[in-house]
Formats: C-alpha cells, structure tokens, sequence
C-alpha cells in the first residue's frame, strides 16, 4: 500500500484563509491527507456545512483526501442520523472518523453508505473491535483505521501497546494513519496542546525522525501531523523523507575520507541477511569498493551504539565494508566514518535481515 502525509486542520479554531495557505504550503511537499476535527461545531448546521465545504472544496482541488472527525454528540447537534450521511456527503468529504464505535453491525453497515464514503475507526484500543465488524461483512475498501492522538503530557500511547492494536489491522490489510507532533504547531482540538502525537516517545522529537519511526514500524500507511501549523521546514523535511525504507541522518568524522562518503552516501546498503547481534553488515558495497585504497584513522578508539564503520586497509577481504555499530567494541580493522544522530537510535531495531537502508549528511 502506498504511503500518504497528512495534516490536521481546526475549522472551528482557525482562520478560513490560514487554513487555505497551509494547504497550499503542504500540497507543494506532497501532503494529500487532511485530518479535519468536526468535535467543536457549535453553529447551525446549514453555517457548519457551508464553512467545511468551502474548506474541503479548496483542499479538493489541490489533491486532498479529506476524513471528518466525528462524535455522536455532534450527529445530535447538526441532526444527522447514522442512516443518512448525506450531510458529510454534501461537504464533500472523503470519508468520516468514528472517534466512539458502535457494536460492529452498525460499522459495519455504514461502509455501505451510498456515496462511499471511508468510515474510518480508532485503532487505539487493543480488543476485537475490528474482527466483530469484519465479521459482519464489511465493505473494506472503504474501511480505515486512524490512531488517536493525545494532547495532554504523558498519556501518549506505549510502543508495545501501539504495536498489538496496529498489527489487528494490519493484518487485515485495513489502511493505517497515526500522529506525529509539530515542534511549533499551537492549535488543537482543545485548551490543552502539549504537543499532538499517538505515541508519548514521540512528543519532544523532530517531526521527521517520528515520521520515519512509523513508517520503520511497517504498521502504519499515513503519517499525519496532529497540530496546526506546521512550519515550512517541518513540512519540507518530511515531504522530503523516504517512506519506504530508513535513511538514517549522520555526522561525518573530520578524518573521513572521499571514498568512505560515497560508500556511505551513494549505495543502497542491504543488512546481510544472517545477522549478528554487534553490527548491521552492509557486505555488497566493499566488493564495488575493494581496489580503492582506504587508509587507517579514528580506529584506536572504542566504537559506540550508532557509530559507522568501514572496514580498512588491514581488513583484508573485508575492506571497505560499512557496519552500523550496535554493540560497543574495538576492533582497529576498522575506520569510524561518523555517527548517527542519537535521536535516530530508535530506528536500529527496525533494521531486520535483509532490509534496505540509506544515509543523509547531517
């Protein structure tokens, strides 16, 4: 499935032509996926619908999947009953979020709606809830699942406990979304904003290091910034991430040589398949590089988690092989390139047999 960026727009909090701007700066990255909350509506309906249709209208004609955050609070408010969506229909939304679920019949029946409609559920509950809906038949194409995100400190969701309610839809083949957190972003849902992610380890981190820990993760489709406004370079630097394979950011040595930059900057690296638990092994590129000359330096030193190492002159046939450090050793064979930044140590763990991997300087 391909992989989608996301923002999160406010309409009740917002300025209509802000909102416009932020949209235009988030197309020209690549973003195609709005997040819009519909929780805090306290106009009349006919005034409701024609301020988010105007909105969705706009994001429409730059490319944007538009999915409505819902409550049953709100179906109440605006008179709308679950049995005729026409409503969101006519704001010209993509598809709706179930913030609370129903008892799977009803979920399940929803997915029939006659303007197809996504009806997209909370994935942040770790129980059978999408199994009881699939069981009754849902229509799954139009069948999403997005995470909550959680603007008090502190109560972001634990990896482990992410990780079991994202494989019960992944597993499934069900489209995933989860949050990540702006670094300047202010605007919310409500008077608390501590920062906007699904997971707490995410919250003080860069936009694009938590972005590029979901995608490791293999679990999750669409990134979405939970906060509005990004700034421009949170935006850029994801925009400009691959989503399909970890590109860990480093700094370089000041001894490290031309050769050890285009080994690590250049290539493709590939972990070697049978693993060892000190190294990631990237085997393919020493034999590209094995006339070129590679002298000893920064190798008298004991190698930290993170660090990167090519093999040296003395190495043998091993020379300018590129290893990710994970255990610390010694070993002079080997010439300290640079190190990954340790905000980034997180994504060694996801770096299984065989997969594939890149570098960008710092």
């Amino acid at each position: 499935m391909k992989r989608s960026l996301g923002i999160s727009l406010y309409p009740d909090h917002s300025d209509p032509q802000k909102d416009r701007e932020y949209l235009q700066l988030a197309h020209k990255y690549g973003f195609n996926r709005i997040f819009m909350s519909m929780l805090e509506v306290t106009e009349e309906p006919t005034i409701v619908k024609q301020k988010f249709q105007e909105l969705i209208h706009f994001a429409k004609s730059l490319g944007f999947e538009t999915i409505l955050d819902v409550a049953p609070n709100i179906f109440e408010q605006l008179n709308i009953s679950y049995d005729d969506l026409s409503f969101f229909h006519d704001t010209e939304a993509d598809g709706i979020r179930l913030d609370l679920g129903f008892d799977g019949r009803k979920e399940a029946l929803l997915t029939y709606n006659p303007y197809q409609l996504a009806i997209e559920l909370n994935m942040s509950n770790d129980v059978a809830y999408l199994e009881n809906i699939l069981s009754h038949q849902a229509n799954e194409p139009f069948l999403y699942g997005c995470h909550n995100f959680y603007p008090q400190e502190g109560t972001g969701l634990p990896y482990a406990f992410f990780e079991s309610c994202s494989v019960r839809f992944k597993k499934h083949g069900i489209r995933t979304a989860a949050f990540v957190s702006s670094q300047v972003g202010t605007m919310g849902p409500w008077d608390i904003n501590d920062g906007l992610p699904t997971l707490e380890m995410h919250r003080h981190l860069p936009v694009d290091v938590a972005a590029k820990h979901l995608f490791a993760t293999n679990l999750i489709d669409d990134v979405i910034i939970g906060n509005a406004y990004a700034s421009e370079e949170e935006l850029r630097m994801l925009g400009e991430l691959d989503r399909y394979q970890t590109v860990f950011t480093i700094e370089f040595t000041s001894a490290v040589n031309e050769i050890e930059r285009q080994i690590t900057l250049n290539e493709q690296h590939v972990r070697r398949g049978d693993i060892t638990e000190q190294v990631i092994r990237s085997t393919e590129v020493r034999k590209k590089y094995n006339e070129d000359k590679n002298e000893s330096h920064d190798n008298e030193i004991e190698f930290q988690v993170g660090d990167v190492v090519i093999g040296n002159d003395t190495f043998g046939k091993y020379k300018n092989e590129l290893q990710v450090v994970l255990e610390p050793h010694r070993d002079a064979r080997k010439n300290k390139v640079g190190a990954i930044v340790p905000e980034e140590h997180l994504l060694l763990s996801f770096i299984h047999p065989w997969s594939k991997f890149k570098f960008i300087e710092k």
